[in-house]
């Protein structure tokens, strides 16, 4: 039975084997108890649009609506909620998706028992949870955009081109160099130079690079 100190919460996972699993590690603790399930993140919007839970664990791989996709959705509509992803991804693409979705922590399921009930605590008085992997993740991120803002000069002008940011999108989407010639109707020599700056001003060095820092900086969604 809940107390007025309890704190509520919404678990969102595509598999009812996952979902008993963690509920027994959350419903065992003092203050902590799950009071809604989901199966997938269209789900979980709805059972949140009834109220009465302070805060939603999600899967991020869910059918029909993912768990990011379900975080933007609650954050949107419910600022309040706070929001942890639980996943078996220990992706930093994944990671930064879930901060930008409003998540304020992102706990890896391999070590939920160690760690989830922590997030939890932690979530509920307003501080962020992250495992050490995806503080270093942060870090790098920090002393990456650090570095390229030293670089765009001091008078903060953007790194990138607004043609630039174009040919890294649709790169990132996997066009190839003949593609985006017919998609943006220039040449494809001069979309192998665009490419070849970008790989120049962002100091990276292939496709994949270029790819995990356009989701990085939201240009596309993983």
């Amino acid at each position: 039975m809940s107390t007025p100190d309890t704190i509520r919460i919404l678990l969102a996972d595509d598999h009812a084997l996952v979902r008993r699993g963690v509920r027994l590690i959350l419903d065992g603790e003092p203050g902590l108890q799950v009071v809604a399930e989901a199966g997938h993140g269209a789900e979980a919007v709805e059972l949140a649009r009834a109220g009465g839970v302070d805060l939603a664990v999600l899967d991020i791989a869910m059918p029909r609506m993912t768990g990011l996709q379900a975080a933007r959705e609650l954050s949107a509509r419910h600022p309040a909620l706070r929001i942890l992803m639980l996943t078996m991804y220990d992706n930093e693409q994944y990671l930064f998706q879930a901060l930008k979705a409003g998540a304020s922590g992102y706990v890896l399921k391999s070590v939920a028992d160690r760690d989830l009930v922590a997030a939890c605590r932690a979530a509920m008085r307003g501080e962020p949870f992250l495992y050490p992997a995806a503080i270093t993740a942060l870090i790098r991120s920090y002393l990456d955009h650090a570095r390229r803002d030293e670089a765009s000069g001091a008078d903060g002008d953007p790194v990138l081109t607004a043609r630039e940011e174009e040919v890294l999108k649709l790169v990132a989407e996997g066009q190839s160099s003949k593609e985006i010639a017919g998609t943006l109707v220039i040449s494809v020599k001069t979309v192998q130079r665009h490419r070849a700056n970008l790989l120049h001003k962002l100091g990276l060095r292939d496709r994949l690079e270029l790819t995990r820092y356009a989701i990085r900086v939201g240009l596309i969604e993983p």
